[in-house]
């Protein structure tokens, strides 16, 4: 009796042993639980450059305090670096200074693979769209009269501003025109108001932005094919997980009013996610052939 009752202890403790070895065999091949902060560098200061459209104390008021709410949302530290003017913008992005950068979307596909950043997020509620303006009262009503006048550009590789107008006059128009470059949308129409080119190049977005005093002396004289808007994305150097709890974190500010005013004005009406299979069809435009390797 003594030893039947032995055998079936040895018996229980060898089933309790064995299962204990697959649990830990177990443990050993799975993944750890995620953990959010799991890859947070508590001193680490993410860079955040964003494209100059405005001039600097607009774009400053546009950009900190959505950046101040990325920081409250992901437990991260940003900064937000400057730019003088868009070539310095290009310059910077092309050398991969920022880990996150708001940019043109021809930019993610000109830079070399190492530097390429990722499409996060971007508006989805229009395309960006290239428009030329003129003043209201005008005598051009046919992009063709542009032959042999002077244009206004905020710079040569401004997307929707520049390169897409540039190469629609000259590939597809076949117009002769001098471009001026004046660094900002907000410098291109005042150029156009106060008379000093005959056009002007920017994009509907900046155009709503300006003042009606501003607006109501300009109207549209050319728009040209669509693109993607502009990305907000990531340099490969971060890591996926920081790149997606920044992605989830703007996305999460279209919850809000707060967050839908701060994203309103830069200006993006309905976030989503962005990929970089949105951009590609700018490679069938034919604007390297405008683009600008030295910002001249």
């Amino acid at each position: 009796m003594v030893f039947k009752n032995t055998e079936n202890v040895l018996k229980k403790q060898l089933i309790f042993f064995v299962f204990y070895c697959l649990i830990c065999i177990n443990n050993l091949h799975a993944e750890p639980a995620y953990d959010n902060n799991r890859h947070v560098d508590a001193g680490k200061v993410y860079t955040v450059g964003v494209i100059p459209q405005f001039e600097a104390r607009k774009l400053y008021r546009i950009w900190k305090p959505i950046i101040d709410e990325l920081g409250s949302k992901t437990g991260l530290k940003f900064k937000l670096m400057g730019s003088s003017s868009i070539f310095e913008f290009e310059k910077k992005i092309l050398a991969g200074e920022f880990d996150f950068a708001y940019m043109n979307p021809f930019h993610p596909l000109i830079t070399k693979k190492s530097e390429a950043y990722t499409p996060l997020v971007r508006d989805h509620s229009k395309n960006l769209q290239g428009i030329l303006v003129v003043r209201q009262d005008s005598t051009l009503t046919n992009i063709k009269q542009l032959e042999g006048k002077e244009i206004a550009f905020p710079a040569p590789n401004a997307l929707g501003a520049s390169l897409m107008i540039r190469a629609e006059l000259a590939n597809m128009h076949k117009i002769n025109f001098t471009p001026s470059y004046v660094k900002t949308h907000d410098s291109v129409y005042l150029n156009v108001i106060y008379k000093k080119t005959a056009a002007g190049g920017g994009v509907q977005k900046t155009l709503d932005q300006q003042k009606l005093a501003i607006k109501n002396q300009l109207r549209i004289l050319y728009r040209t094919q669509t693109s993607a808007p502009h990305p907000f994305g990531v340099h490969p150097r971060i890591d996926k997980h920081i790149a997606k709890k920044v992605q989830r974190a703007f996305l999460d500010m279209s919850n809000s009013k707060g967050g839908k005013r701060l994203l309103s004005q830069i200006p993006i009406k309905k976030i989503g996610i962005a990929k970089i299979e949105d951009y590609m069809p700018l490679l069938k435009m034919g604007l390297d052939k405008v683009h600008s390797a030295d910002g001249l």
